[in-house]
């Protein structure tokens, strides 16, 4: 499966960089573990409320008595306005109003962002489509919604019932009960919302074509932000 965001105001798009022999480097080193947030991978090019965006993960572990269950979300963020930048309920974007990106082209809310749902929680397929309209609720929580032109692509999935698929014989699978899911609603708009935000936490102010720049968020001004609405300890 492949998916895309528009990297173009960094990234000299249309100069068809990208031979063969980095798409086979990038396969060849692909791994598990934890994932690198940022500047990385198709994170690289990407700009969040007008602060340098990227590669973003947060995951979530429900309560015993939920399930236990995980839920992990990975996020490639392209989108949103400064001034409608909320992290942890604060208007960030109406704090630090400066830090613009200096670019030769100019736009409003009109970005794009992928978002990757993964759960060992045994959901049959039309329970994660219902998982994947949650993530649009975790995406507004920070300010993003969805501008014209916007390109929002959600994929769900689950490492439950392994053995489901079988051509030789009939199957048996598990399922979480509709009455018993919410929690799993939660965690997922939950995730969503803080992969988003350590994506620009984690991101670096970055040049690109034309001398295009794009600021990374300053870490403490934002911590003075959060701690002025009282998000924040003193």
């Amino acid at each position: 499966m492949v998916a895309e965001t528009w990297d173009g105001i960094l990234n000299d798009i249309n100069g068809m960089h990208v031979k063969k022999e980095h798409v086979y480097a990038a396969l060849d080193s692909a791994k598990s573990g934890a994932i690198a947030e940022g500047n990385v991978g198709g994170g690289t090019g990407m700009n969040l409320f007008n602060f340098k965006g990227g590669t973003g993960t947060a995951s979530r572990k429900l309560s015993a008595e939920d399930g236990g269950y995980n839920v992990g979300v990975l996020v490639q963020g392209n989108f949103g306005s400064r001034a409608d930048l909320t992290i942890a309920g604060a208007p960030i974007g109406k704090e630090i109003t400066d830090l613009m990106p200096d670019v030769s082209w100019k736009r409003e809310e009109a970005g794009s962002i992928i978002v990757v749902v993964a759960t060992d929680a045994p959901l049959l397929p039309h329970q994660l489509k219902r998982l994947a309209r949650r993530v649009p609720l975790g995406i507004a929580k920070t300010g993003g919604y969805g501008g014209n032109g916007s390109g929002d692509i959600f994929i769900t999935f689950s490492t439950a019932n392994p053995e489901a698929f079988n051509q030789e014989k009939n199957t048996t699978v598990e399922m979480v009960s509709n009455d018993k899911i919410n929690p799993l609603f939660h965690a997922t708009a939950d995730a969503t919302e803080e992969a988003i935000v350590n994506a620009m936490v984690a991101a670096e102010t970055m040049k690109g074509r034309d001398d295009n720049v794009s600021f990374a968020i300053p870490h403490d001004r934002l911590q003075e932000a959060l701690r002025k609405y009282n998000r924040l300890a003193k």
